[in-house]
């Protein structure tokens, strides 16, 4: 469908692209993966004309359709969010006058037979027909629905696009394009803005899409749900792999380990073959066999290893101080803007070493969370606070506002470091991949990857006990991305993360507070374990209603929970089972809450312990005495641990 011929981009003598080529087919899914920076956001403007290459050439059959999401542009502020989606329809609107115009143009002839004539009334019927295909479904239901499922309430529907944040002004963009039903489908970090259950209607929308779908993402779990063919982009080539994106990274691995194996061998047998020859070069007897093993040589196709880009974070968050047991709390808390409430009612207590996770819909207040923990804002009602000797570092998802544009990236560091890290600020630097002339340049020419990982590097600066992060992947490479997890997990601290970034949080967090319709819930566990539990409740939901939900954002969702859960559907309810059973099953109930009822009162006995060992720590300076007592602690830490994950799998 569309062809990329023998590409060349360069810039000031550097090659981005070298003589690449690819092929687009019809219904491909297509996931372009590579570092910042690889090229992958000017590939996709090339194929869509707005940049071109130095050589080469992209072939677009006539009258395909592309659809294209870029990752930042300017968003319309005069309509509301109904009005600026439907301008997605504006061919269709142009259908219409055209259809008037020609309607009114028939109107005034009388020459029925002309040859004229007969070309309006085609020319109609070729309108009205494409007209009716547009129309098969009324435009205003199928806006209704695009933008329900990526996460408006339809009271917003008829707000101004200007009382909205930048992510959702971007949703409405999103719709504008699948509202289009392009041929092909162009996304250029598409998830950035979505939260959990808006990604996973996106998901499901995708996946029956009928065209071609071309997506850069760094959400590992979205490329491997919808992809099916990965092209990577690495130090100007191309290798392209027909599988999905976990795939492709074994695959990958095997190709580099054959490849080295290949060119080991071939260099002993080269190695073996010109001893032969200088052995044996001036001996008469052997010179046929000496002279064989040089055409061998001038013959052989040499193998060469393709290149690798090794450059990498090098991240490790300095040793967190202690702090207090109680790092953060928020009692009775009423949450929101001068007397705007955003989220009521707010219990929270975030405890020291914990590492938790806020997620929700956009613009349920996360983020304001999140400010009240920082005290960038305070409660409008009821109490928060952080607890004894906390210190924190902030990563804010307004990157752009919070870094000075017209700064240098080692004016950034330099401004706010003190002490000895001063001397080692080159190297944190380099550690977040600014080398050499990189740190001489100013933030506003710096790409979105750029900047959070300049963010990032702030953070070490200071050893911090609490690190609070607001959407810190966002524009992060996927290497990048899984280096920051690892460090995250091995940091020592307190971690608060506002993240919808399924992959990331697999594994690194422990607690989830979600924010739904003005409350926040916590749920213990990770976030697979918080999915699985919304698709149950989305399922039991559906069975209570016994109709469909009338929000399109949770009928994918709902949709596959059904899927995914087909034998609780298929659950006897207590109406279907004998007085016999339903005793069994009343008994096997109470068993379970008795366990749980011992295993919480044995879990808060522990903790008690621990207050107790950790008062008797502060308190003694027998340095004998400190060990036992810190073997005590790491003890009933452990019991602790191994009591909290067996409430968890009971509950």
């Amino acid at each position: 469908m569309i062809s990329i011929n023998n590409l060349t981009v360069s810039f000031g003598g550097y090659n981005l692209f070298s003589d690449i080529n690819f092929h687009i087919s019809d219904n491909d899914r297509i996931g372009l993966v590579g570092k910042n920076g690889a090229g992958k956001s000017t590939l996709l403007k090339i194929i869509l004309g707005i940049n071109q290459p130095t050589e080469g050439k992209v072939m677009v059959p006539s009258g395909l359709t592309i659809g294209y999401l870029p990752q930042q542009m300017e968003h319309a502020k005069d309509k509301t969010v109904m009005e600026e989606a439907l301008t997605a329809f504006s061919e269709l609107f142009e259908l219409h006058d055209k259809i008037d115009r020609l309607t009114a143009e028939l109107g005034e002839h009388t020459d029925y037979e002309s040859r004229e004539y007969n070309n309006l009334i085609i020319k109609l019927n070729e309108y009205s027909d494409r007209v009716s295909v547009m129309e098969s479904e009324p435009i205003q239901s199928q806006t209704e629905k695009i933008l329900l499922g990526l996460g408006f309430k339809r009271d917003e529907l008829d707000r101004p696009t200007s009382t909205f944040s930048q992510g959702w002004n971007m949703r409405i963009e999103l719709a504008k394009v699948l509202l289009r039903k392009p041929d092909v489908l162009l996304l250029d970090e598409p998830t950035n803005h979505l939260d959990i259950e808006s990604i996973e209607w996106f998901e499901n929308y995708l996946k029956s899409f009928p065209g071609s779908i071309v997506l850069i993402s760094h959400d590992r779990k979205f490329l491997d749900n919808i992809t099916t063919r990965t092209v990577e982009i690495m130090l100007g080539k191309i290798y392209d792999y027909k599988v999905p994106y976990s795939k492709y990274k074994v695959l990958r691995k095997e190709r580099m380990e054959q490849q080295k194996a290949a060119y080991e061998n071939q260099q002993k047998m080269i190695e073996k073959t010109e001893e032969f020859i200088e052995r044996f070069r001036y001996k008469a007897t052997k010179s046929n066999q000496v002279q064989s093993r040089i055409k061998q040589l001038d013959k052989l196709e040499r193998i060469e290893i393709d290149e690798e880009d090794k450059s990498a974070l090098s991240v490790k968050f300095p040793p967190a101080p202690r702090a207090g047991q109680i790092v953060f709390k928020a009692k009775d808390a009423t949450i929101g803007y001068g007397s705007k409430v955003v989220i009521d009612n707010v219990n929270v207590t975030i405890e020291r070493g914990e590492k938790i996770a806020f997620v929700g819909r956009n613009g349920e207040g996360k983020t304001t969370l999140m400010k009240i923990i920082t005290k960038e804002l305070f409660p409008i009602d009821g109490e928060a606070a952080l607890g004894y000797n906390v210190d924190m570092g902030y990563y804010a998802q307004n990157q752009e506002d919070v870094l000075d544009k017209n700064c240098t990236v080692f004016d950034t560091l330099d401004r706010i470091a003190v002490g000895d890290i001063r001397t080692k600020l080159r190297d944190i630097l380099a550690a977040f991949l600014f080398r050499g002339e990189d740190i001489d340049k100013k933030v506003a020419v710096l790409s979105g990857g750029e900047r959070a990982r300049l963010a990032m590097a702030k953070l070490m600066l200071k050893p911090h006990n609490l690190l609070a992060l607001d959407e810190p992947t966002n524009h992060m490479d996927l290497i990048s991305k899984d280096i920051l997890k690892q460090a995250l997990q091995a940091y020592d601290g307190t971690l608060v993360i506002v993240s919808h970034d399924r992959d990331f949080l697999d594994g690194l967090v422990d607690k989830i507070y979600e924010f739904r319709d003005g409350k926040v819930k916590e749920h213990l566990g990770g976030v697979e374990d918080f999915l699985h539990r919304k698709r149950l409740e989305n399922l039991n939901e559906l069975e209570r209603k016994a109709s469909s939900s009338d929000s399109p954002a949770s009928s994918g969702a709902q949709t596959s929970a059904q899927g995914a859960s087909a034998k609780n559907i298929a659950a006897p309810t207590p109406s279907q089972l004998s007085y016999q059973e339903q005793k069994e099953r009343d008994r096997e109930r109470r068993k379970l809450q008795n366990k749980i009822d011992k295993c919480e009162k044995e879990i808060a006995q522990l903790e008690d312990n621990l207050k107790e060992l950790e008062e008797k720590l502060s308190s003694t300076t027998d340095s004998g005495e400190i060990e036992k007592l810190s073997v005590e602690y790491k003890e009933t830490k452990e019991k602790l641990d191994l009591k909290m994950e067996e409430w968890i799998e009971l509950t």
